[in-house]
């Protein structure tokens, strides 16, 4: 055989099996209904049966969301779910995969039921939390009349909960879900939402080959009714 051909062989099978020979790590920074520790949360279902029709096996991680995000730009884990499209301005070493896995409503909570939110800028007057890492957040959230960002959920309501705040920013159905699980009668969500967004799987770009594989199965998973089936088998998700 001659030496170029085999050295092009050896060199696909070497990618072959780098790519999908090995257990893919993925890093999650969002809780119930979309995360759980167990895995069994809606994004964490459909994500691992993408991943299982890519044929790649893959493990998912948890870490804060700025971590997450970080880990994921400097190569320390594959990827990470679920996020806003167009962090690759940001992040250079992160190739979305272009296919949605779910909408988030990203929406504000308070004790105080006379507030009145509608877009942006009506948050201007208020003392306003939210978790830092959440990109959508840090871009709008510019103007309003203090700023606390905390690492995680827990942190975020007992911000709300020690008046250090007037309201905070969250995902509906987590913020939601958080205070059915704590018990949580003095805090509501607030409607309407600031804003709608489709959320996304990135990879570090060295996975950038699987994403026309990982986009083609989350398609597929929508067309013949997986995901769907998916989203009404747990509780909370979106329907």
């Amino acid at each position: 055989m001659n030496l170029r051909i085999f050295l092009f062989l050896a060199a696909m099978v070497l990618f072959t099996h780098g790519a999908h020979g090995r257990v893919i790590e993925l890093s999650a920074a969002d809780g119930p209904p979309y995360s759980t520790s167990d895995g069994a949360g809606v994004a964490d279902r459909i994500i691992r049966e993408a991943f299982r029709r890519a044929g790649v096996p893959v493990r998912v991680l948890y870490a804060p969301s700025e971590r997450s995000l970080v880990n994921v730009n400097e190569g320390i884990v594959d990827g990470e779910y679920l996020r806003i499209s167009g962090l690759q301005s940001k992040y250079p070493n992160l190739v979305m995969v272009p296919e949605p896995i779910c909408e988030y409503e990203f929406t504000a909570f308070a004790r105080n039921r006379g507030i009145r939110i509608g877009g942006w800028e009506s948050l201007r007057p208020y003392n306003v939390g939210f978790i830092t890492g959440w990109k959508i957040l840090e871009e709008n959230v510019t103007g309003a009349k203090s700023l606390t960002k905390v690492k995680d959920h827990d942190a975020l309501f007992e911000v709300l909960r020690s008046d250090r705040a007037d309201l905070i920013i969250f995902e509906r159905l987590q913020g939601e879900a958080y205070l059915k699980r704590t018990g949580e009668k003095g805090i509501i969500s607030l409607k309407p939402p600031l804003a709608q967004r489709k959320m996304y799987l990135y990879l570090n770009r060295r996975n950038a080959p699987l994403v026309s594989k990982l986009a083609d199965a989350l398609r597929q998973m929508k067309q013949d009714g997986t995901t769907r089936r998916i989203m009404s088998s747990v509780q909370g998700a979106p329907r």
